[in-house]
């Protein structure tokens, strides 16, 4: 591991993690009109970010940054998929791997695995619904459209928050800390679908404010010690392919599991693979 690296990785460990990502919260709310004419251009220029897909293209409208952070695509901006049985990405991202989970565990990078049943808050019972299943790893970076969709038809059975640390999400973390996703606070996400028992995982990061959903609104913050739970069984919640489902304030990375033996990803997935939402993935079997 390189120097800058291994002091990146450190600094992580020592820094305040909760307390930066509620300054992050706070700034990313302000609307001080000197302060987004000085950031929002820079940011734009700094990470090419492509405002002509957005409904709102001018960049001196938005009030805040996490408004123009969360800022909605035109509907023209992505093509969702029309086939049944296509599974479509999620969101904007690269692909941080794809695969099969070996009984528990699910593929990190070189060198690093982490258990399924700690990803999905020690829940043993969720954990053998996915055992030997399928999971793909979407990363999503600054640039990135940040809302999140339905990747196929979904009924919502439960959502579960589980708190944690709140590293980063790129590349180098990933590369060299152990068992991060299972590690990050993460709000998991539980779906009947077409393609068999479905959930998606929105891990939180360090800087990311917050996570929401759309039937939520903001899961976190505030922040809770305590793994929280809610049961849909009976309200009969249903989201169609292509549905926005939640949405990130500030980058971060999706997680999508499925069953064992209920689908398959696209031959063509290999890690680091740019994807846009609506682009096929997967297929149900």
């Amino acid at each position: 591991m390189k120097l800058s690296a291994r002091l990146f990785i450190a600094l992580q460990h020592i820094m305040p993690q909760h307390f930066l990502s509620w300054v992050m919260w706070k700034l990313t709310r302000c609307e001080y009109k000197w302060f987004l004419k000085l950031i929002l251009p820079l940011f734009i220029r700094q990470f090419k970010v492509n405002m002509i897909e957005a409904k709102n293209p001018d960049w001196k409208s938005y009030t805040s940054f996490n408004n123009f952070f969360t800022r909605e695509l035109n509907e023209d901006a992505r093509e969702i998929c029309s086939d049944e049985n296509a599974i479509v990405s999620p969101v904007d991202g690269a692909i941080s791997q794809s695969g099969k989970i070996n009984t528990d565990l699910i593929f990190q990078a070189k060198g690093h695995a982490y258990s399924l049943t700690q990803l999905l808050g020690d829940r043993e019972d969720l954990a053998k619904t996915f055992k030997n299943g399928q999971f793909n790893t979407v990363y999503l970076s600054p640039k990135d459209y940040h809302r999140i969709h339905m990747p196929v038809d979904g009924t919502l059975k439960e959502m579960i928050h589980v708190p944690g640390q709140l590293f980063s999400v790129n590349p180098t973390t990933v590369e060299n800390v152990p068992a991060l996703f299972a590690r990050n606070e993460r709000v998991i996400c539980l779906f009947d679908t077409p393609a068999g028992p479905m959930a998606m995982i929105l891990v939180g990061a360090i800087f990311v404010g917050s996570i929401e959903t759309v039937w939520h609104g903001e899961v976190t913050p505030p922040r809770h010690k305590d793994i929280r739970n809610w049961n849909y069984d009976e309200e009969n919640m249903s989201y169609v392919k292509g549905q926005e489902m939640g949405r990130f304030n500030m980058g971060s990375t999706v997680i999508l599991l499925y069953a064992n033996k209920k689908m398959d990803w696209d031959k063509e997935l290999k890690a680091e693979q740019s994807v846009q939402l609506g682009e096929v993935i997967g297929k149900v079997k």
